[in-house]
């Protein structure tokens, strides 16, 4: 089930998008950058009068996050800034701006229709770690634990 608004505003939000299967072969084809999942966070300020957007950049799950930009309440749009570390017409920032327009303007079923899934992150069942992969926000484990689950 996609996220909600409610979720996404609640001041320290994880989400994971999957693009569709068409989407990431189409890329491919045209020799763009293509990645089975982007993963973002959405913080807000003390008053909750700023929400900033960051997506996941580096292996750790928790620290590893680049400032994409400010979101709009309103639209779901992202407004960039002098501060913002990714371009505008990146494929992340681009899918990013799409899923959330689609989720503020209440169209999160036309997300699925066109095969983009949209997870929120859970925490692993084994260790407590923030889950950030698809496989792993489906199944609850995270892909270090299922290792360790696998051998005993």
């Amino acid at each position: 089930m996609t996220p909600s608004k409610d979720f996404l505003t609640a001041g320290c939000a994880i989400f994971t998008v999957e693009p569709s299967n068409h989407f990431n072969e189409v890329m491919r084809q045209l020799g763009r950058d293509s990645s089975d999942h982007y993963t973002y966070r959405i913080e807000s300020n003390d008053s909750r009068s700023l929400y900033f957007l960051q997506m996941l950049t580096g292996p750790d799950n928790t620290n590893d996050y680049t400032y994409v930009g400010l979101l709009n309440l309103n639209q779901g749009s992202i407004h960039m800034t002098k501060a913002s570390q990714l371009p505008i017409n990146s494929t992340p920032v681009q899918i990013a701006q799409r899923v959330l327009q689609r989720i503020f303007a209440g169209q999160s079923e036309e997300i699925e229709k066109t095969g983009w899934k949209v997870h929120h992150a859970g925490r692993c069942g084994r260790c407590g770690r923030t889950l950030t992969t698809p496989d792993s926000c489906e199944t609850g484990i995270g892909p270090e634990c299922r290792k360790i689950l696998e051998r005993s």
